[in-house]
Parts: C-alpha cells; structure tokens; sequence
C-alpha cells in the first residue's frame, strides 16, 4: 500500500526547511528529495546497501549541496532509493524494493539515482538531487520522461556525498538533478551552481551525431528531426550541422587505441571509439571504485543484489593496467569536443539507444542492453562536459529522450538554452 502511494521512491521521509518567512528566496515554495548517497545532519547515509547503513553512524553535517538548496527556501521531503553503492544504471534495489517508474510501471526507471527520478516523475516532489557517475541521472531521466541535468566537471562541491569513483562522481563533477519544469531546472541550477542571471545566448550551432542517431533503436523522425525543425524554428537553418561523431573521436583521441577492441570495428550496432571511450571510462571507475571501497567490502562481505554483486567483486579485483591511458583519453578527448563545438555550440545525440528494460529482466542480459548507452554517455563522462536529457513525448508508449552537450563550463548558456528550446520542442513532437 505504502509502494502505491510514493511508487516506492522514499528510503525515509521527513520535512526539512530553512527560513521559511522570506519571500524573495528563489526556491521558495517548491520542495525536493535527494537520493540516500547525500550526508543530511542526524540521518544514516545508507549508500543503497543496508550492510553499509549498519556500518555507519549518522551523518553529523548536511552537504553543502543539500544546504544551498535549503537556504535558497526550498524544503526537503526526504531521502530516495537508489542502486546499491551506485554501482548500477537499472533502477533495481533487492533490499528496498525497485521504484516503479510512473511512465510505464513495467520498465525500470533507470538508475541509480532511480528514487529521486521517480519522486519527481510521480510529481511527489518539484525537483530532486541524485549523482551521475556513468550515467546515474541522464539514464533516470530519460525512462522517466522527465530533464535530468549533468553539470560540468568540478562545478558543484562534492563534500558530504559518497563517492563511487573521484573522477566521475564527485558531486562536484556530477552530482546532477531532476525536474518537470524547464525553468525550476534552470533556477536549481543557479543555486547550485551559484551562477547570477544572465540573458540566454544564441547557439552558434547545433551539432547533429548522426551516427549516434543511427545507433538508436528509435525513428529519427521522433528524434533529432523534431530538434531540428524546432532549432530552425527559433535560431535559423544556419545552425544546424551534422558530424560523424565516432570518426571524430577517433581521429581526434589517439589513446583511444589501447582501449579500441579489434573485433569490433566493422559491427553496425556499434560505434567502435565511442565503444572504446566508454571502456576506459568504466576501467577507471572500477580502479577507483576499488581504491574507495575495496577494504570495506571485503572486510564486511555484504549482501549485494544479482548482477550488482558481480560488477562489484569485479571491480576490487581491478587492476591499474593502462590507467594512465584512461586520464590521457580524457584530455584529449576534451580538447577534441571543445574544439568541435567552439563558443557555444551544441552537441545533440541520444540520451539512450532505446527503450529501457523490462522489470523483471535477467541481469546478464540487461548487462548487454547497457552496453550501447554507455557508449553514448561516456562522450560527456569522460569528457567532463555538461549536459542535459529532455523529454520527447513517447514512442510505442515508451519515453523518449534526447540529449544536449555543451563544453565545460558552459552551464548557465545550456540550461538557458533548454528553457528557450523545451515548449517548442513539445509543440514539434
């Protein structure tokens, strides 16, 4: 009954706020929840994992995160379910149930910042707080139906929050967020990010992957063609351009070699170096997943889900081998984005290739349906830029999703951009 009534996105709930009396706050009004990963004063921070809450003692500070969002006058309702450690993009939890993604109950909702996805999805909650390691807001997002926002590297501080690896999550790279509505996106994202108003800027272009798009299980038509006719619609047909994005990176990454498999350099259903960037990416994540957590898990041996399990011995058994070559990756590949896009252009690819999996799927195989998102969400994974995953409507009574990148440190022109964008966007579906 309860699972019915909060579609099972709450860990614990409670109501937090600051200030309440002052009007001029600019979240005021509005209320939040933040995945079980965010140090909140007097509660455990869980991790996903009740060996770990066990483990642990209350946190005795609240995140600086978690409190620019209460001072700014929003009130907190409480904690969210995630994947165990975040250590998994599913939306599945053995412990504390899955939360039911309110688009289509018989779909994950993505992971593993899946509560704070579905709090907002489910209209529980005007906005919500999870982390994106790999993918662990964009993915939520886009099976949801709702904006999921990615910040630029290093542009939110990280203190109070678990991390699962030091490069790609620290809140400061990616903590990330959740909202319906395009402008309490936008008015989050100021708050956190401290950034005053500034008027939108045009894009100087919108870069279409076109073979990003072609990986995609989904009909063009109902993708990037509905962002096309919707930037020609508001900016002119001169901003548009197309890029083969995996020749790009390939020519543009040469470190990419050492990650490149052989093999697969001729499959369709891939893209070979973006399949290589997202190797490295997650080589890197389980090293200093390794580092963090190594001694904990063997120490404790806890309970961890199907697949969740696997994936975590796996990753203490990590090794450092061509760990210099994934930090490589990234600078170039940095300097090969920024160079595409130059001052405020965008990338637009996919957010996912397809529809998200069925709930009761089997683990091993959802292992292989996440093996082509990752190679699209490592572009701004491993990259460090910001982006951002916005609804498109449904097709075949799924959500569909598609994404904007823009090059580090461009967060305020980006969440601009989306507010501009979003109503014609949905008037172009």
């Amino acid at each position: 009954m309860i699972k019915s009534l909060d579609y099972g996105a709450f860990m614990e709930k409670f109501s937090l706020q600051l200030s309440p009396s002052q009007h001029q706050l600019p979240l005021r009004g509005l209320t939040f929840a933040v995945k079980d990963i965010f140090d909140i004063e007097g509660y455990v921070t869980g991790f996903g994992n009740p060996d770990w809450a066990r483990t642990h003692s209350a946190a005795t500070s609240t995140a600086p995160a978690v409190m620019d969002l209460l001072t700014a006058g929003a009130t907190c309702l409480g904690k969210t379910v995630m994947d165990e450690m975040a250590y998994c993009m599913y939306g599945v939890n053995k412990h504390y149930g899955t939360p039911t993604n309110p688009c289509v109950p018989d779909r994950v909702p993505g992971g593993s910042s899946s509560g704070s996805a579905v709090a907002v999805a489910a209209k529980l909650v005007d906005f919500s707080l999870g982390t994106d390691t790999g993918a662990s807001v964009r993915v939520p997002a886009s099976y949801c139906g709702i904006l999921g926002f990615r910040p630029s590297l290093g542009a939110v501080s990280t203190v109070g929050v678990l991390p699962m690896s030091q490069s790609y999550d620290t809140v400061v790279s990616h903590l990330g967020w959740f909202a319906r509505d395009p402008m309490i996106l936008n008015r989050v994202g100021r708050v956190l990010l401290h950034l005053p108003d500034v008027d939108p800027i045009k894009p100087s272009q919108i870069i279409i992957a076109e073979d990003c798009f072609r990986l995609s299980t989904i009909p063009s038509d109902r993708t990037a063609q509905v962002l096309v006719k919707s930037i020609e619609k508001l900016f002119g047909a001169q901003c548009v351009k197309h890029v083969i994005l995996g020749d790009h990176v390939k020519d543009k990454v040469p470190s990419l070699q050492h990650f490149m498999d052989k093999g697969n350099e001729d499959q369709e259903d891939d893209i070979p170096s973006l399949a290589a960037l997202s190797s490295a990416m997650r080589l890197l994540q389980r090293y200093e997943f390794k580092n963090y957590h190594a001694k904990w898990v063997t120490k404790v041996n806890p309970d961890f889900g199907p697949g969740i399990s696997e994936r975590i011995w796996d990753a203490i058994k990590a090794t450092g081998e061509n760990i210099d070559f994934c930090h490589s990756v990234r600078t170039e590949l940095r300097a090969a984005l920024t160079a595409l896009l130059g001052d405020h252009g965008i990338l637009a690819l996919p957010t996912t290739p397809g529809e998200p999996p069925k709930v009761q799927a089997n683990p091993a195989t959802s292992d292989i349906f996440f093996s082509r998102p990752f190679s699209l969400l490592s572009v701004a994974g491993s990259s460090g830029f910001c982006q951002v995953s916005i609804p498109l409507g449904r097709y075949d009574n799924v959500p569909l999703a598609i994404s904007l990148v823009a090059k580090h440190g461009s967060d305020a022109f980006l969440l601009n951009l989306v507010e501009t964008l979003y109503d014609t966007l949905q008037e172009t579906i």
